[in-house]
Formats: C-alpha cells, sequence, structure tokens
C-alpha cells in the first residue's frame, strides 16, 4: 500500500507519516459500516444526538494544542488564524446541537383525515427524515472548519447521516487527528464504529463516492475537481446529489461617496480581506471597482502603499502557488497591469507576492474577471456608475457581492447595484467586507454556478437540510409514527391542519 506523504509548505520538507493509502477492501470495511451505524444514529434520536455533538466538539477542544499544532506545519497558517478557525469547528457542531433541539428542521407537519372538496382526504403525516451515509471531501484551505471536523460533517450527523471523509492530501495528519477526536467523543457514548470514517487517497475518494452505501457527496473545491466526482457519481447505476461549493471572484462595488469618505478605512478592510489567510479563502474579493476620481485615487493610492510594503504570503501546496502565478500572469496578458507586487524570497516552500492589479473599466475581460486563488486582487477603475450595471452582470456569478456606500451617492442608484449583485449572489455585504463568515441561523453561504452548484448553503443551521429528504406517511396507524408526527406531541413546531403551531413552552 503507498504510504500517505505530507509537505511543510513553510520549507516545502516532505516526510512520510504512518497512514497508508486506503485500498478497495479497507474501504469496503467502512463504507459498510457506515452504513449499518446509520440505525445507531436514528436511535439516539434528536435529542441524543444533540448531546453527541456537544461531545464532539468538547474533544475537539480538549485536543486543541495537539490538532493546531498538526495543522501549522501542513498548512503554513498562522497559530492565531488555526486557534480561531478550530474555535469555529467547535461552535459549527453546537450549533447542529441546538438546531435539533429546536426540531423545527424536520418540517413537521400533519393534515388529518378529513373532508375535501374532492371528497374524503386520507390522514396525511410528513417530514424531513435522513438521507443516509455521506461523503465529505475535506478542503485545502480550510483544515478544521471545511474540512474532517466541518460544517459538512457536522450537519450531516446532525440530521442523522454517518459521515465517510476522504482527507485532504494537503493536511493528512491534521484529518487523522481531527478523526480520532472525533470518534474518541462517540466511542464514549458508546457509539459503534463508522458514525464517521476516514479515507486517503485519490482512487480511494473516486471508489467512495461509487460505492452503494454513500447517499450524498459534499464537497468544498475546485470546478475541476466538482466535475471528477460528478463523473465518478454519473458511473453509478443510482445518481447521488452533489453538494458542491467552487469558484467565486466576489465583488465589490465601492462608490464615490464611500470613497471621499473613508477611503484609507476601505482601503486597510480591503487589504486585510484580500491577503489574509494568503487569500486562501472562498469568500476572498477578487475584484474591486473604485471611482477614477480623486477619492478613489486616493483609495487606491494607499492600497498600493500597503501591498508594496507587505511580505510574502505562504500558500498551502505547490499546485495553489503555481495556479496562483500562471493566473497572475494570465491577467497580465489579458491587459491588467501591475500596481503593487513587492519582492519576496519565496525560499523553498510556497511563498508568493501579495500582487494589486488595475485595469480600467473598457479592459476588464473575462480572463481578468476570474477566480485567482490568492492574494491577488484586481482593481477595476470607473467613471460613471451607470457603466457598472452591464459589466457586474457578466462577471460570474458569486458567493458575495459587496457595496461601500457613503455620503452623496443617491439611494436610487445604490438599489440598483444591489439589485443587480442580488441576481448574481448568495450574501449582499454592505460597507463591508465578505471574509469573515458568521456560523448562524440567518447565514446563507451558497451561489449560483460556479460558486456552488445547488441552491444550499454549506454554513449555517439550513446547511442540514442537503442531507435530509421528505417522507410522507398516509393512514399510518401512531405506534409506526415518528414521535414528531403523533397527535398530542408539542415539543417542537409543527403545521397541523394547515395552521403553524409553535412548540409549547
Amino acid at each position: 500500500m503507498n504510504v500517505v506523504s505530507t509537505v511543510d509548505p513553510r520549507d516545502g520538507r516532505q516526510r512520510d507519516t504512518d497512514l497508508t493509502e486506503t485500498d478497495e477492501s479497507r474501504l469496503e470495511a467502512i463504507a459498510d459500516q457506515a452504513y449499518r451505524a446509520t440505525q445507531w444514529l436514528s436511535d439516539l434520536g434528536r435529542l441524543g444526538r444533540a448531546g453527541m455533538l456537544d461531545a464532539i466538539a468538547a474533544s475537539l477542544e480538549s485536543h486543541r494544542a495537539a490538532l493546531i499544532a498538526a495543522a501549522e506545519a501542513e498548512t503554513g497558517l498562522t497559530h492565531a488564524r488555526l486557534d480561531q478557525e478550530l474555535t469555529r469547528a467547535a461552535l459549527q457542531f453546537r450549533l447542529f446541537g441546538d438546531v435539533l433541539r429546536d426540531g423545527a428542521y424536520v418540517e413537521a407537519a400533519i393534515d388529518h383525515a378529513a373532508e375535501t372538496p374532492l371528497g374524503p382526504g386520507p390522514d396525511l403525516r410528513r417530514m424531513l427524515v435522513p438521507l443516509g451515509p455521506v461523503a465529505v471531501f475535506g478542503a485545502s484551505n480550510f483544515p478544521f472548519a471545511f474540512s474532517v471536523a466541518g460544517g459538512d460533517t457536522a450537519a450531516a450527523l446532525a440530521a442523522g447521516c454517518p459521515t465517510v471523509l476522504k482527507a485532504h492530501p494537503s493536511h493528512p495528519l491534521t484529518s487523522h487527528a481531527s478523526a480520532e477526536a472525533i470518534a474518541s467523543a462517540i466511542r464514549e457514548l458508546g457509539g459503534p464504529d463508522g458514525v464517521t470514517g476516514t479515507v486517503y487517497g485519490e482512487q480511494a475518494g473516486r471508489l467512495l463516492v461509487r460505492h452503494p452505501a454513500m447517499r450524498a457527496v459534499a464537497l468544498t473545491g475546485s470546478v475541476g475537481a466538482a466535475r471528477a466526482i460528478q463523473a465518478a457519481i454519473d458511473e453509478r447505476p443510482d445518481p447521488i446529489p452533489l453538494y458542491a461549493e467552487l469558484s467565486s471572484v466576489n465583488p465589490i462595488v465601492v462608490l464615490p461617496g464611500a470613497s471621499a469618505d473613508r477611503g484609507d478605512q476601505i482601503a486597510e478592510g480591503l487589504y486585510a480581506s484580500f491577503t489574509g489567510s494568503g487569500g486562501q479563502l472562498c469568500t476572498k474579493p477578487g475584484l474591486a471597482f473604485v471611482p477614477s476620481d480623486p477619492g478613489g485615487a486616493h483609495l487606491v493610492d494607499a492600497l498600493r502603499d500597503r501591498v508594496a510594503a507587505s511580505g510574502g504570503a505562504v500558500v498551502l501546496n505547490e499546485r495553489i502557488r503555481d495556479a496562483y502565478e500562471n493566473g497572475a500572469r494570465a491577467f497580465e496578458r489579458a491587459g491588467a497591469h501591475v500596481s503593487a507586487r513587492p519582492t519576496v524570497d519565496p525560499g523553498a516552500g510556497f511563498t508568493v507576492a501579495p500582487t494589486l492589479l488595475e485595469v480600467d473599466l473598457p479592459g476588464l475581460t473575462a480572463e481578468i474577471a476570474d477566480e485567482c486563488f490568492g492574494p491577488l486582487l484586481v482593481v477595476v477603475r470607473y467613471d460613471d456608475v451607470a457603466d457598472l450595471d452591464a459589466v457586474l452582470a457578466t462577471v460570474a456569478p458569486s458567493l458575495t457581492g459587496s457595496i461601500h456606500h457613503g455620503p452623496g451617492d443617491d439611494a436610487a442608484v445604490v438599489r440598483r447595484m444591489v439589485d443587480v449583485l442580488a441576481a448574481r449572489s448568495g450574501r449582499i455585504v454592505f460597507d463591508g467586507y465578505p471574509t469573515g463568515v458568521r456560523v448562524s441561523w440567518a447565514q446563507h453561504h451558497g451561489g449560483l454556478w460556479p460558486s456552488t452548484n445547488s441552491v444550499h448553503t454549506s454554513v449555517g443551521a439550513t446547511s442540514i437540510r442537503r442531507f435530509l429528504r421528505p417522507l410522507a406517511w398516509q393512514n399510518a396507524p401512531e405506534w409506526i409514527l415518528p414521535e414528531e408526527l403523533r397527535d398530542g406531541y408539542t415539543a417542537i413546531a409543527r403545521r397541523v391542519d394547515g395552521r403553524l403551531e409553535p412548540a409549547a413552552t
């Protein structure tokens, strides 16, 4: 069996691990265990699974030092960033515990047998139930929050679905340590093997997607990875859903009133947003539309100064480094010019120079208005706000669209910009920056293709819907119904005979 290796992106040093790539027989055993674990999760019930998620969160926190140390050596991300991300991972598990206790996510509805305009109507009861085992592909840029211990895992387990996790090759030891922290919490609750499992290697990922026990796939990654996974799904006799978060440019529009009012502040925030974590965030702004007037010129000067004075940024792996450098060169060939790029020593690792490019609005092409993963921002200078409408409509849909407005900006112009951005993104940010995604009930982290391939969010309470399906019971005896659908049950909100009945307090 092939030994799994790991690379420290800070110095390029590669070392072998004690892990091996998952072969077909081992994968078969892991998938079968996941299938059998479905019943244990069902028997736990909502409240039991809520307690399990809380226990997982506590276990992750108790292993904090070891997890962060592993991730530092495999990602080059800072201790502070990883510490915050691990807190977010634990928060996600606890949020879904709250979702389960609330119970409204099952969308319970009851229509008692009754006479209808079409004759006697049967008794119908409907709610959302688990899909079954879910394959989760870990993200390169989030070793905790979108990987083994990430939101997809938390949402799937909350829904009652076992998870089999495909570890990302950029951080196999972090993935292994995260999986062990989760498994230890489940073992202490008496849970069986298979509630979670982990596989390693590209071939294992393909086999996992094709395995008949898998009922859905979740991915945070590239369009290319999504196409490869979808191709494997298409080889199945029974198709299953792929929920993928992919490419995003996240345009920011700075209106003249905003640049004149707070140009330095916007430059500071924009710099932090596109260079933070080496620019390796799915919500990193890649395009900033800035007016060509004196206020806009001052903003760009301030942004240019910050970039020129910056140091190198460590990216996660060699592939990301090469794609970043090739992407920057492609933008320049397409007509964008370098506004600021510090000279940095790449060393033996994967260090790149933050880059600020500029182009006038008429020169913005589809080649330039593309995602470049890493610390690169294209500033697009415009003369007239009215010219932005048509151009924004040609920028690929994104996870987010942001608008900065200030004194003197006409409300009608703001509304028009918001309407254009809202038609092509899943979250509108006002006078702020898209990086830093809050984990909450109201969050939506998704958008139109190519930012995602579904209407669902991958962050927040409603991301649980990806791993549920509706099931209706007709004229069923009460003893066989889930408790959420039995008469007299008041612990959750339900729609009964067309009327919403709140949970008992």
